[in-house]
């Protein structure tokens, strides 16, 4: 019997997009903040976000966290964040 080998990788497409212009300062700004569920990420964006707040006048916070680390943000999370000037999504462990 011959052996069968399953290759478990999938083909994606790429598009090509151009980057977001850089903000010239967050003073005054709206930033989202994208927890991923991991381990002590919401401990990391509590510091993220005091010192945005402190150190560079961000206004305002929209904060949202996945349901689930492994799978992608639902429609209505992404949403609420592209209303965001910035937007910071991390990791935690």
């Amino acid at each position: 019997m011959p052996i069968m080998v399953l290759n478990p990788t999938a083909e994606s497409e790429l598009t090509a997009r151009d980057l977001a212009p850089r903000l010239g300062s967050l003073a005054g700004r709206r930033v989202g903040l994208l927890d991923n569920r991991k381990a002590n990420a919401d401990r990391l964006f509590d510091l993220v976000e005091a010192r945005l707040r402190t150190q560079h006048g961000v206004e305002t916070f929209v904060r949202r966290r996945k349901p689930d680390f492994s799978r992608p943000a639902p429609p209505t999370m992404l949403d609420d964040l592209r209303e965001c000037d910035a937007v910071i999504t991390g990791v935690g462990d």
